[in-house]
């Protein structure tokens, strides 16, 4: 079976991803967040949350190495005890490293979440919108397309999961913006960016009506729904690069 090194993987992916460079929440800590002993990787397993069920199946399926968008250090910092415990010592025990990369996938022109979705629903990116820290992670789409028509595509794109649909905004749009997770709170954002159809993941409930009052159609498509793209495309690019063998776990939040 070929193995390489984990170092060498993760300086690929720190640098294709900017993992350095593009700013994040303090908690995220982009890059490898665990080593495994033999510093050896022969199969990649990707997911959206580092959950003890996921690392539990990632250890079944054979992966020493697990790429997530959602990390291990997203609570404050805690005792490694119980779950907590049992989830490091699972992975440790089973030699599985373990690979976060939050807001640098979403940004990323082409292995990102935002690019994925982009892509899924037939369109193409003509700019950038929603700067955090420097960075703008979201996408923009300028497209003159009926607004059912644009809800289908998403819908689609999201192996027709079901999509929450705001219709604040106009029947036909012009300016599409695509930002995933929890960006419906950034519904203000879009509007001063001039976007009037806003794909996102999740939003808490004050985004809804304000979308209506800015005159923007929201789609919420789901926290976790939106954020399989990335992690997905960038294991497809270790296998494409190096050889790797991957497979998605797919543990949903229905979130």
């Amino acid at each position: 079976m070929n193995a390489l090194p984990l170092k060498e993987l993760t300086a690929w992916m720190d640098s294709e991803l900017r993992v350095r460079e593009i700013a994040d929440y303090a908690a995220a800590v982009n890059g490898l967040q665990l080593e495994n002993r033999l510093g050896q990787v022969t199969r990649v397993a990707a997911a959206v949350d580092a959950s003890l069920p996921v690392v539990r199946q990632a250890v079944a399926a054979g992966a020493d190495l697990l790429l997530v968008h959602h990390g291990l250090f997203w609570t404050p910092m805690q005792p490694l005890t119980e779950s907590r415990f049992e989830k490091i010592a699972t992975a440790m025990e089973a030699g599985l490293a373990i690979y976060s990369a939050h807001l640098p996938l979403d940004a990323h022109p082409v292995l990102g979440n935002n690019a994925g979705i982009v892509q899924a629903m037939g369109l193409e990116p003509t700019g950038t919108f929603f700067d955090y820290k420097g960075t703008d992670i979201g996408l923009v789409v300028e497209a003159e397309m009926q607004r059912a028509e644009v809800l289908e595509r998403f819908r689609q794109a999201l192996d027709g999961g079901a999509v929450h649909f705001c219709p604040g905004g106009p029947e036909v749009t012009r300016r599409i913006g695509i930002c995933s997770g929890g960006s419906g709170s950034e519904v203000a954002a879009a509007a001063a960016a001039g976007i009037d159809t806003f794909l996102t993941g999740e939003g808490p409930h004050w985004s809804y009506p304000l979308a209506e009052e800015l005159g923007v159609n929201l789609l919420y498509g789901g926290h976790y729904a939106t954020e399989t793209f990335g992690v997905k495309a960038l294991a497809q690019a270790l296998e494409t690069r190096f050889g790797l063998p991957w497979e998605f776990l797919d543990h949903p939040t229905g979130l």
